[in-house]
């Protein structure tokens, strides 16, 4: 075998037509015989190229509404065939099979049926037989055979050919091949997935999971780091989907954030009121509802004005030029929003390292998805907590019951608490967030933590006392012992919204009603780790 082999013969099939007469040009002018079949063999033809129909070349026409066309020795063998072999080149004279130097073949539309909600059968009939078996056969004879399955991959083909003198090198082949077994890898896990969704099966037996490559970066959470991002698809508006307008390349950890910060932020429907989300290290140190959406973002920066410098800010409605002037005033990485006004962007400009994320909605919180985690050996593969409660669900278990605006603000705190690390404690007032603890290993720490940053920030906004005073609190789990409900009403918090579930429920509902506090359980956790 040497490294460069001859394109004499070619096979396109393509279901995206997208510059395919222009690669059909380039390889006729290079005197490669074109194969074809249905519609782009008609493509072809009406572009006045000379093809030979696969049908000719089998000796069957297309039969079974398409299903059958490719599917034969005379495809098969011309992709398969080892040209360096005696009894496979005899094989070939016997059988009157000629070789087939490449492949261009792009699937049936399968992921574009499941993105616009068609139906079993019509799925069913997208899924691609004959593209598949033909990829996988040439990819494995890349000693010989190029295979081509992407439309961006056009140019590096010519550019191969012309600088070979009409031959592609081993090197480019192998990279071929892998990019082509990559694709029908993800194509099987569409269909797998799709299947087991369609089937109601929770848990198949294999669980299979592709991404097509969106941007290298420079490293990953630290820079002895390598790390890529990989979009898996689907249509959901986020940081994946996302326009950006300005700024460098989004890190690592920047794309970790802001998915958190546009996850969070799209709890809040725009038709409520403006929100704001302020993210850092994947947690909120930050979240208000306002009048206006300057205002809710003020009140979402005056948690923790610490922590939100370097930040990432997620707006569930347009940014506005008040807002993007108010934003200027500190560091922030990301600002990611559904859309901002052109006047917005303009005083965005003079931010160079500032990056700015449209999305042009905000994304469902209750839609379901799968989410997955990588442990030594597997995956975790679970339902994304879509879970959510109004105030029918919630069960007063004090004698005192919340007022109206406490109520409120549970609600508020709640969804907060949802996407703050385990174990989480939120306090909130006036539909803001006053002190957020993340992630400590005791929930009598994290409500500590929360508090001395409600006091903290009370401090440096030059007020009286704590902004925990008259908040309600948010536990994402039950409360195992009293100590963490206590740290909050010494705190001043006035109403607390837990799950429940404890051994020692009663112990902690004693003493909520004994510091005076409301309490009431959602029967609901919003663990997060």
């Amino acid at each position: 075998m040497t490294s460069l082999s001859p394109v004499r013969r070619a096979l396109l099939s393509v279901s995206d037509k997208s510059g395919l007469v222009e690669l059909a040009q380039a390889l006729a002018a290079r005197g490669v015989e074109l194969l074809s079949t249905g519609g782009s063999a008609k493509t072809l033809r009406e572009a006045g190229l000379t093809v030979k129909d696969v049908a000719d070349v089998t000796g069957f026409p297309e039969m079974m509404d398409g299903r059958v066309k490719t599917l034969h020795p005379m495809v098969h063998g011309g992709l398969l065939a080892l040209r360096d072999n005696t009894s496979h080149t005899d094989a070939m004279d016997t059988h009157g099979i000629d070789a087939i130097d490449l492949l261009v073949v792009n699937l049936y539309p399968f992921e574009a049926a499941l993105a616009r909600g068609a139906a079993y059968d019509e799925m069913i009939e997208n899924i691609d037989i004959g593209g598949p078996a033909m990829i996988r056969a040439a990819a494995k004879n890349h000693a010989f055979v190029t295979t081509i399955v992407d439309v961006e991959d056009y140019a590096a083909l010519l550019a191969e050919l012309e600088e070979n003198n009409g031959q592609t090198g081993y090197a480019f082949r192998q990279r071929q091949a892998q990019i082509a077994y990559a694709r029908t890898a993800a194509y099987d896990a569409a269909v797998s997935t799709w299947m087991a969704d369609a089937i109601a099966e929770p848990t198949p037996r294999r669980r299979a999971i592709a991404g097509t490559l969106a941007q290298s970066l420079r490293y990953g959470e630290n820079p002895h780091q390598q790390a890529a991002f990989y979009k898996d698809g689907s249509a959901r508006p986020g940081v994946a989907t996302a326009t950006q307008h300005q700024g460098k390349e989004l890190s690592y950890n920047n794309i970790n954030d802001t998915d958190a910060a546009f996850e969070l932020v799209s709890e809040f429907a725009p038709e409520d009121g403006p929100a704001v989300a302020i993210i850092k290290h994947a947690n909120p140190c930050g979240v208000a509802r306002g009048d206006t959406l300057v205002e809710a973002y003020s009140r979402a920066f005056d948690c923790d004005r610490t922590s939100a410098f370097g930040g990432i800010i997620a707006l569930n409605q347009t940014l506005d030029a008040t807002t993007a002037s108010e934003i200027c005033n500190i560091f922030t990485e990301v600002v990611i929003a559904p859309d901002a006004t052109e006047e917005a962007r303009e005083i965005f400009a003079a931010k160079k390292n500032l990056r700015l994320l449209t999305t042009g909605a905000l994304a469902d919180p209750r839609a379901a998805q799968l989410s997955y985690r990588q442990v030594a050996g597997g995956l975790l593969v679970q339902d994304k907590d879509t879970g959510h409660i109004t105030l029918d669900d919630l069960k007063v278990v004090t004698k005192r019951a919340p007022s109206e605006a406490e109520l409120a603000d549970m609600l508020f705190a709640w969804t907060v608490a949802k996407h703050v690390k385990s174990n989480a404690i939120v306090y909130v007032k006036d539909r803001a967030t006053v002190g957020v603890g993340a992630g400590q290993m005791s929930r009598v720490d994290s409500s500590t933590i929360a508090a001395l940053k409600a006091a903290r920030m009370a401090k440096d906004c030059g007020l009286p006392q704590s902004l925990a005073q008259g908040s309600v609190v948010a536990s994402d789990a039950f409360f195992p012992f009293a100590d963490g409900l206590l740290a909050a009403a010494e705190a001043g918090a006035t109403a607390i919204i837990q799950p429940g579930g404890s051994m020692r429920d009663d112990d902690v509902i004693k003493a909520a009603d004994d510091a005076g506090l409301a309490m009431v359980l959602t029967g609901m956790r919003h663990f997060r780790h």
